[in-house]
């Protein structure tokens, strides 16, 4: 039995794009071409959708993987070992998850209180937290991961932190406009995909067909993904949305940034 690339898409998920991208590599040849011109899979193509999409979980990049798939001998015996960094990342998203839900609990007692939050032990913010996973989220950006890899190599480890602290404090503010019930068109949440928008141009120009497809990454990817879901359920998404708002409101941002 086969399956049309239309269906393999809806079952895992994966855009027919990215599926015909895979394809054009040669990681994920489908099983034959139909008359038609469409792509069918069949079993074992689908398991090996299963293990790309796992290894990209992980972190990996897709020239790592097709190494990791042409180097395998024993599909079994892979996939324990890709169930074993599957188990470990989820503890670190657990930990994750428990540090921001930390920060938002303090961050709102101040609020409540009125007075500025006390960080006691600014390591604690930091918990579940690896900078490095964000250059390799951006793999699928060559041009821009090629800048933020210069921008790093030149920065203290404080320097950093405090990048990765930004990052995160974006990522709260945005679910906290949600919570509040503003939609991802509204003001207040294009003040912040501005903000977002504007940092990233003070690496490169970046077009609003190219932020867009970040913005969509933020559920495709699914590092980013689960990052965002981490903080709130559905935060990648409204992200992803948000942006889209932002990129058709202002088609020539890049040469207006």
């Amino acid at each position: 039995m086969d399956w049309p690339i239309a269906e393999v898409a809806r079952m895992s998920g994966v855009t027919a794009r990215t599926l015909r991208h895979y394809d054009d590599i040669g990681l994920l040849p489908p099983a034959r071409i139909g008359a038609n011109g469409h792509r069918y899979y069949g079993e074992r193509q689908l398991l090996t959708l299963q293990q790309i999409l796992v290894l990209r979980a992980l972190g990996l990049g897709l020239e790592v993987i097709g190494r990791v798939l042409a180097e395998q001998v024993d599909q079994v015996e892979a996939l324990r070992g890709h169930r074993r960094r599957l188990l470990a990342e989820r503890d670190r998203l657990d930990v994750l998850a428990a540090t921001v839900t930390r920060t938002i609990t303090e961050l709102e007692q101040s609020r409540k209180d009125g007075t500025p939050m006390t960080i006691n032990r600014p390591e604690n913010l930091f918990d579940g937290v690896q900078p490095e996973q964000y250059q390799d989220s951006l793999r699928d950006f060559p041009e821009h991961a090629e800048q933020v890899a210069r921008r790093v190599a030149g920065m203290s480890p404080q320097d950093i932190e405090a990048g990765q602290r930004e990052r995160t404090a974006r990522m709260i503010r945005l679910a906290e406009l949600r919570a509040a019930g503003h939609a991802a068109d509204a003001e207040p949440v294009q003040a912040e995909i501005d903000a977002q928008y504007r940092a990233l141009t003070a690496l490169r120009p970046v077009s609003a067909q190219e932020f867009r497809e970040i913005g969509r990454a933020c559920v495709d990817n699914p590092s980013w993904h689960a990052a965002y879901d981490a903080i709130a359920p559905g935060l990648a998404a409204f992200q992803r949305d948000a942006v889209d708002a932002y990129a058709t409101d202002r088609p020539d941002a890049a040469s207006t940034a």
